[in-house]
């Protein structure tokens, strides 16, 4: 069956009309500030978040404070659908990094739904599929490649989220999701706008040369954007051997 466009959240959009169509009575408007805790770790989830507009940043706390981004989703994905598919709690904090707004789900309606269309599923598990790259690639950069490769694949796939040059974000937030200090971030956004590659202002982030600042980024951001695109737009259940009422 084919896909109509539904929904500005390509989880929703990419979903054949009649499986969408289980959903959308049930699809709650969500608004999403900035610096709102959409799970923690262990937590129960009630409710999922398809996000139209803003990027949500998944997030390893640890004993000491100190916080850890693993991955980012925004129009792309959704934030806690891995519950849907396994122990009903949320596996890392979810904070909205950009704000914006989108959908919300129960989780119980979402769960009843993927067992009934094999389509929702099949997305669902391509969608933590892609969640997991992120987390995988992130720590092998976070290791191997400089702090200026790392901030500018950030950046761009910040943009890609939000599909807009500017960004609003502070050094401080940036710092606490790469777990390096403030000082550091500071000293390499100021490396990238000497050479012209951003604009920054205080809360503000203009990329002012795209290809410039690809060329800055380590591999790690075509890696994941390849191997992201790929998974979210093959959502077929035949691809993943899965059959009509699985």
């Amino acid at each position: 069956m084919s896909c109509a466009s539904q929904s500005p959240n390509l989880f929703l959009n990419l979903l054949p009309a009649c499986a969408y169509a289980s959903i959308a009575p049930h699809l709650q408007t969500a608004e999403l500030p900035q610096g709102q805790t959409l799970f923690d770790a262990g937590d129960a989830v009630t409710r999922v978040y398809f996000p139209h507009t803003g990027v949500v940043s998944l997030i390893v706390s640890l004993s000491s404070g100190e916080m850890i981004e693993t991955g980012m989703v925004g129009r792309d994905s959704l934030a806690g659908g891995s519950a849907a598919l396994d122990g009903k709690i949320s596996l890392n904090k979810s904070i909205v990094q950009i704000a914006g707004g989108g959908s919300a789900l129960s989780m119980d309606r979402l769960r009843r739904a993927a067992d009934e269309h094999a389509e929702i599923k099949t997305a669902l598990i391509r969608h933590e599929q892609a969640i997991l790259v992120q987390a995988q690639q992130s720590a092998a950069c976070n290791i191997s490649h400089t702090l200026e490769a790392r901030l500018a694949r950030w950046l761009l796939r910040c943009r890609d989220l939000m599909q807009s040059d500017r960004l609003d974000l502070t050094q401080e937030f940036i710092s606490e999701m790469m777990g390096v200090r403030r000082t550091s971030v500071s000293i390499i956004a100021g490396t990238l706008q000497k050479a012209g590659l951003v604009q920054y202002r205080r809360g503000h982030i203009h990329i002012a040369d795209l290809e410039g600042l690809r060329d800055a980024s380590c591999e790690c951001y075509e890696t994941v954007k390849a191997h992201t695109d790929r998974l979210l737009n093959d959502q077929s259940p035949s691809s993943l051997g899965l059959s009509h009422g699985a």
